[in-house]
């Protein structure tokens, strides 16, 4: 027998809601591949360290994280990075290395076709 995950999180429901929305509206089947990783269990969840993402995004690369990203390692060159969470190490070494970090909603509003967007995880 499986359990259902049940998501008690008001704002991970909602964000799923609105992937969900977007793929549909905007034909982009990104965003439900997205949205169907958030539903799963949190302990499936992707963790991604910054080295990691050093080594896999080209430079100015658009990237999204279905999950949580980490601080481990050092990112060199400028990333725009979009994810469910972040630490603070990553965050903070995200923006020195002169790139960016979002959330995936900030992400779904300014790239709503989802062009040019690398899932990393």
């Amino acid at each position: 027998m499986t359990r259902e995950v049940v998501k008690t999180n008001e704002y991970l429901v909602g964000l799923i809601k609105e992937l969900y929305e977007a793929a549909h509206r905007e034909e982009a089947p990104i965003w439900r591949d997205i949205a169907r990783r958030l539903e799963r269990s949190s302990r499936l969840y992707a963790e991604v360290n910054v080295g990691k993402i050093d080594r896999f995004a080209q430079k100015n690369e658009l990237v999204v994280v279905p999950g949580k990203v980490l601080g481990s390692g050092d990112i060199t060159k400028p990333v725009h990075v979009a994810a469910w969470q972040f630490s603070g190490s990553a965050r903070a070494k995200i923006t020195a290395a002169g790139g960016k970090a979002t959330t995936i909603a900030e992400l779904v509003t300014a790239r709503p076709k989802g062009d040019g967007v690398r899932i990393l995880g």
